[in-house]
This record gives C-alpha cells, structure tokens and sequence, in this order.
C-alpha cells in the first residue's frame, strides 16, 4: 500500500488570481499597489479585499529591482553575539525598517567560503548598498562591493576608496577626555588594557590615547590580550596589578574588557573601586550600567550611526563623505570626580 502523499505546500497568491476574484483587469491589480497610480476607489476596495482574502503581497523585489530605494541593503556583520555588534545591529535595521528598506546579513564571523558565498548571493540580488559594519570584515569583501558597483559605506573602519562613505567616531577628543578625567580624580600612574586585535576601532583608540598621555609627558603602562572580552580584562588585572608600582587609573579598550578587569581587581586583588583604582570603558553597552559594576564608560552613539547610514543611502550626502561622530562620556561610579574646578594634576 502506497503512503499517502503529503499535501503540497500552499504557493504564494499571484496578482492574476487577485483580479480574477476581484473582477478587475490585471492592470487594475498593478495600479493599485503602486504608488500615485491612478485608480477608482471602488475598484482599489475590491482589489484590498481580493488580496486580503488570498493573503497577497506584492512582490517588491522582483517589481522593484531597477530602483535604488527598492533593492535590499547588505549588511557585513561580525561578532554579533558581542554587545556592541548586536546593539548596532539592531540600531541600523531598525532605522532601514522604518525607512522601507529590506536588510540583509552576512555573518562574515562565520566560515569565510560560505561568507563570500552569501555576499555573491547578495550582489546578484543587485543589492543597492553594503554597510560594512565595525569589527573584521575582511578587506577583499568591501573591494567585491566596490567592483560591483554598490554604494559602500564603512563604520569605524580604516579602508578607504573613491566614493566610499564612512562613519567614523572621533576618537582623538573622546580619548583626550578619558585621560583628562583619570588625571582630574588624581591618578597618577596612568595604565592602558588594549588589545592586538588590530581593528580599526580598537587600533585607534590605543593610538590616540598614548598620543594624549605623551602630550602631557605620560608613559601609560600598556597591556595587550588577544582579544577584547572580559576574560581579557581579568587577564590585564592580573598583569598591571601584580606589580608594586601598579597603576592607579586605567583605560581599558572595550566595556568588556573593563568588566573584566573590575573583577579582577576586587576579587583578586581586594582593591576599592573608585577609592584605590579608577577604571574606565568605552562602548556604554547595558552591562556597563549593571549595580555590580557602574563602569564610567563613553557611549557608542548607535542611533546617530544608523540615522548617518539613512543619509548616505538616499543621497543626502556626497560620494565618499566622512561623518564623524562624538562619544560622550558616560558618568557612573568607577572614576572620582575629583575636585570640582581643579585644574588635572601634571606628570
């Protein structure tokens, strides 16, 4: 006895069966579902209510492919299980979504022959931009973009082109007010819990806050981990606090490395936060925040990045403009405020 044969999965409602329930003309269909198009009121009630009857929807991909604003947007994403990566992600997808846009991901975190697959997968979509977010896209997946002729636009990323967009946070002046606040609550041995991951955003952070400690004739004690997560930052703890002349305010790269090192700190080595030790992050992700630890941080400004992306796509910007954004200092309870309108303390 044969089985019985599985029933076949319902198919998607075309717009020819639509006018055929409706009693309308193909056209009709087709002219009310597009913007501006003109058609009666009567007809356009016996076409919503066709549709709705046979759950149609009209197939903007396809319909669409010639215009700009109807072709989806690729997103380069990686490390999405990180704060940071996930809540940006959220900020831009929410704006695109809000904005009509469809968004589309490639986790480039995972296998890189399956990831160069999505992204030719995506350009044969003729996707109309890629937003190649912060993190380790690899280089040669935004010059595929390039070459295929998209709109790129790059977020704290150290690649440049002719007519590539970037969103940038401007790091000099966040790290300058890092190392001033440490200085204002009376640090005086200044240490820096980095990272030799070597992206863009990490890259530029060591850099510039060592440029800020040698214009005021600093030598911050540096430490690099391999990566930049908490157990680095219980590693760099261990290491910079080990020591006699360990330091007594300390910048750490990322929130989770401070989140990190703040353990550390306490539990290992007894130490009063901010009374002992001042610590500092940089990203203001919802841990940040937690009673535990009440880092003072500098908050990534994720909606400002995704409303920049907005502009970019739809041409209010020109070809390879550089927006640059600020990160504004978030106070909480690792840093002393230190006496209020006291100049920072020298060398």
């Amino acid at each position: 006895m044969r089985p019985p044969r599985r029933p076949e999965p319902p198919r998607p409602a075309s717009a020819a069966e639509v006018a055929r329930l409706a009693g309308v003309s193909r056209s009709a269909v087709s002219r009310t579902f597009t913007d501006g198009a003109s058609v009666s009121a009567q007809t356009r009630a016996k076409v919503m209510a066709a549709a709705k009857e046979l759950n149609y929807h009209v197939n903007h991909l396809a319909r669409g492919i010639s215009k700009d604003e109807s072709r989806p947007v690729c997103l380069l994403a990686s490390n999405m299980t990180r704060p940071y990566h996930g809540m940006l992600l959220d900020a831009l997808t929410r704006r695109l979504q809000a904005a009509g846009r469809m968004a589309m991901v490639i986790n480039v975190t995972a296998d890189p022959d399956s990831a160069q697959d999505a992204l030719e997968r995506a350009l044969s979509y003729r996707a109309s931009a890629s937003i190649v977010m912060s993190g380790t896209p690899p280089g040669h997946m935004v010059r595929s973009c390039v070459e295929a002729g998209q709109k790129v636009i790059l977020i704290n990323r150290g690649e440049a082109g002719p007519g590539v967009h970037q969103v940038r946070i401007d790091y000099r002046d966040a790290m300058e007010d890092a190392l001033h606040m440490l200085l204002r609550a009376g640090c005086r041995r200044i240490g820096l819990a980095s990272s030799s991951k070597g992206t863009p955003s990490l890259a530029a952070r060591e850099a510039m806050f060592l440029k800020a400690a040698a214009a005021r004739g600093l030598e911050p004690v540096l430490w690099r981990g391999p990566g930049s997560d908490y157990a680095d930052g219980a590693a760099a703890a261990r290491s910079l606090l080990a020591g006699r002349s360990r330091p007594d305010g300390v910048f750490c790269i990322t929130d989770l490395v401070a989140c990190g090192f703040l353990d550390a700190a306490r539990q290992d080595f007894g130490l009063a936060v901010p009374g002992e030790l001042c610590v500092i992050g940089f990203d203001d992700i919802p841990e940040a925040a937690w009673r535990g630890y009440g880092l003072t941080t500098f908050a990534q400004p994720y909606a400002r990045i995704a409303e920049e992306v907005e502009r970019m796509l739809t041409g209010e910007t020109a070809p390879g403009e550089v927006a640059t954004l600020s990160a504004a200092p978030v106070w909480r309870a690792t840093v002393r405020p230190g006496p209020e309108g006291a100049p920072p303390p020298g060398p």
